[in-house]
């Protein structure tokens, strides 16, 4: 059964290279050679070498008159024998063991098929730039394929290249002309593909822009240009890694090609902690970032001016906003409570705000379109997250709306007694006497019984005072009577009420309701209980307390138990 070898597109015209290379008459020595037998035998270098051009030239012979897959076979047999003979080469020049002028026109055999296959393979992967310029979209990624091989193989030629100076230099055998003549190829080769490469990231940044503000029927084929040319950066980055190596090992100044290359792929390596490397990296970026200050601080600066000047106008805008409205608000017309004034006062006033700040942005570039857009779908989702929040929200306004308080009224509302200090939409401030600070979700008072205890001016106080069955009810009447109409702060109208009550077990109550102002209830509150309780005692009157009478009921011929020493 026959193996079916299958090559690259690019090998078998790197094989046309090797036929011209090793020619049969190439290496017809004047001496005779000897068989391939005692060859195969031999450990001599020298000897294995010769052994390897006399099977590329009998495989260049046998491949002309072959077809098919036996000529691949054949042909993929002198890829590897060239390489096997490349090794020996760089063993002999490095040990220094086989002769100067054998290894020199080995290495000048190399140098001639390096040579061929550098001038050939550039001529290829400019004709399929070309092709790949002139191609439709959905070819172009065929033709990528063949380009990116026929660049490894042409940076495989120059690694070969630069090889074949090194063991010439290391022979002595390298003109100063020839090794300034490598210098310059390379470094010309260096310098095209870090252009490539600066160009194409350019155009890479140009379709980022055009991406976002292209409509969708134009999106696809941008993104179809953006991905071919993202993979022939990638194809001209690594080629131009290969030539820094090429060119470090040759001494050429490479700091510049280090910075792109770090620039374009991120890719942190040993290469960066050179001096020369961090030093053009820095340079490079302050240069862009002080072009770019020349270029663009002006109009930034006086745009930065203009969102200044715009907030000033906003806030004072806002202020005024503020002004107008609480002075509209405390109109006696409208009947507003002070939390709804407070309301509309803050409300007002952070709109004008938030309008001038937007308006702010607008200036210096920013489009608004998208924010506002954001801001209504984190609305609806923000809605879903805070569902308690926004019930807060709207027992806060129903609050507002029904006005069952206001600041500074005491109230039992959310199982909490206090006086309300403050309130917004979500919550309510309410201090207690004692001086806590206590805050009260709305949608909890909202649902729960409010008792206001000062939303009244006048209230009435209820007191009850109990006195002794023995004494006269007419002077009770009377003491009592003359202790409420004697306090500055009881009213006349509505009149106050004192009446005998109830006739409990221990005493006999009366109740005692004066009408004072909301303000003075608990002063009446407290002086009519102490004067009371003075007068009583001054008239002689008793306050009885709940008491009980014990009554012990001795049998006939019993003793109490006796509590003395002798019983």
């Amino acid at each position: 059964m026959k193996t079916h070898w299958r090559l690259p597109a690019t090998v078998p015209i790197i094989f046309s290279l090797l036929l011209l290379t090793f020619s049969p008459n190439s290496f017809a020595e004047s001496e005779p050679t000897a068989s391939t037998e005692q060859v195969t035998s031999s450990t001599n270098p020298e000897d294995q070498i010769r052994q390897l051009n006399e099977e590329l030239t009998q495989l260049v012979t046998m491949q002309k008159q072959s077809s098919g897959e036996d000529k691949l076979a054949m042909q993929l047999q002198m890829f590897h024998k060239n390489q096997q003979l490349r090794s020996l080469i760089g063993s002999l020049v490095k040990s220094d063991a086989a002769d100067s002028s054998f290894l020199i026109k080995q290495i000048k055999q190399q140098n001639t098929y390096s040579d061929q296959g550098i001038k050939y393979l550039t001529q290829r992967a400019t004709k399929l730039s070309e092709e790949l310029s002139a191609a439709k979209n959905d070819e172009k990624f065929a033709i990528l394929s063949d380009f990116e091989e026929s660049r490894k193989y042409l940076d495989s030629m120059y690694e070969e290249q630069a090889q074949n100076a090194g063991w010439l230099k290391k022979l002595n055998a390298l003109s100063p002309q020839a090794e300034n003549t490598i210098k310059q190829e390379i470094t010309r080769r260096t310098e095209q593909l870090a252009a490539n490469v600066e160009y194409m990231r350019q155009q890479l940044s140009v379709m980022d822009a055009q991406i976002k503000v292209a409509p969708e029927s134009e999106k696809a084929t941008i993104q179809l240009s953006q991905l071919i040319t993202q993979r022939r950066m990638a194809i001209a980055t690594t080629s131009l890694k290969v030539m820094i190596d090429i060119a470090d090992n040759e001494g050429i100044e490479t700091a510049e090609y280090k910075r792109l290359y770090f620039e374009v792929t991120g890719s942190v390596t040993q290469d960066l902690l050179s001096s020369d490397v961090i030093l053009s990296i820095i340079k490079n970026w302050s240069t862009q970032l002080w072009d770019w200050l020349a270029e663009n601080a002006p109009q930034h600066i006086f745009q930065f001016f203009v969102f200044l000047i715009i907030l000033l106008i906003a806030r004072q805008i806002a202020n005024i906003t503020r002004k107008v409205v609480k002075r509209a608000v405390a109109s006696k017309n409208l009947k507003f409570s002070q939390l709804m004034q407070e309301f509309f006062i803050s409300m007002s006033g952070k709109a004008v705000w938030c309008i001038g700040i937007l308006i702010a942005l607008s200036q210096i570039g920013l489009n608004l379109t998208p924010i506002l857009t954001g801001f209504g779908i984190a609305g609806v989702i923000v809605g879903f997250a805070l569902q308690d929040t926004l019930s807060n929200f709207a027992a806060g306004m129903m609050l507002l709306i029904y006005r069952p308080f206001d600041v500074g009224d005491f109230v039992a509302a959310g199982g909490v007694e206090g006086k309300v200090s403050h309130m917004s939409l979500v919550n309510t401030t309410i201090k207690t006497f004692d001086n806590q600070i206590i805050i009260v979700p709305n949608s909890k008072i909202w649902g729960d019984v409010i008792k206001n205890v000062t939303h009244e001016r006048v209230r009435r106080v209820d007191m009850v005072f109990g006195v002794s069955y023995s004494d006269d009810i007419k002077h009770v009447e009377n003491v009592l009577n003359d202790i409420v109409s004697s306090h500055p702060a009881v009213l006349r109208a509505p009149e106050t009420m004192i009446k005998l009550h109830v006739l409990n077990s221990s005493s006999v109550d009366f109740i005692v309701r004066p009408w004072v102002k909301t303000d003075d209830y608990w002063d009446v509150y407290w002086d009519i209980t102490r004067e009371v309780k003075m007068r009583f005692d001054k008239e002689g009157i008793s306050i009885p307390f709940p008491q009980q009478d014990v009554h012990l009921h001795m049998e006939s011929g019993q003793l109490p138990p006796s509590t003395g020493k002798n019983a």
